[in-house]
């Protein structure tokens, strides 16, 4: 069985983010000294509050899996454009409704607890982990407004769908924001 074009593109992408990260990774575990972790009352709470972060994102691509699935929406067709779902999509259709629905709400607010996450645990930006997600956080909420907003342009929303639809920058805010909480960690 051929796979798509995308699907291979999303995959070299993929595995080339993991490669390229893990040497950054090495790179910095021998030329940065570890971070001292200190233990205060708004450390613990942006601990928490990143873990709130993890349930949202989980919430947010649990939409775009199913999706991918159930072979709906325009990433499916074009990443999988000969994929048949065995599964009959229409049990899930009032499941896909509402992640459809609360995805603007959900996304607005994993932006606001990214950043006070980040405000509150006080993350090194040297380490270039942190800002690379900040930025893709960032991009993601803007262009995700722009798709929102009922007075955006048809250009400006159709650029923005494009943008903010993109499973790329999932990807490497996934693949930066392990690595460099695992580096944090040690």
């Amino acid at each position: 069985m051929a796979i798509s074009n995308e699907l291979r593109n999303f995959f070299i992408f993929t595995i080339s983010i993991i490669v390229l990260s893990v040497g950054y990774y090495i790179y910095i575990s021998f030329n940065y000294p570890p971070i001292a972790e200190h233990e205060t009352f708004l450390s613990e709470l942006g601990e928490s509050i990143g873990e709130i972060g993890l349930w949202f994102i989980a919430f947010i691509y649990t939409r775009t899996v199913l999706k991918l699935i159930l072979g709906k929406g325009t990433l499916s067709k074009r990443i999988l454009p000969k994929y048949s779902p065995s599964i009959d999509a229409s049990l899930f259709q009032g499941v896909i409704h509402l992640l459809d629905r609360t995805h603007i709400y959900f996304g607005a607010g994993l932006v606001v607890i990214i950043l006070l996450h980040v405000a509150l645990m006080g993350i090194p930006m040297h380490i270039l982990f942190f800002p690379a997600v900040l930025l893709l956080v960032i991009w993601q909420g803007v262009f995700g407004l722009f798709i929102s907003w009922r007075r955006t342009s048809k250009q400006i929303k159709k650029f923005s769908y494009f943008v903010h639809a993109q499973l790329f920058s999932g990807i490497m805010i996934g693949v930066f924001s392990y690595l460099g909480h695992v580096f944090i960690d040690n």
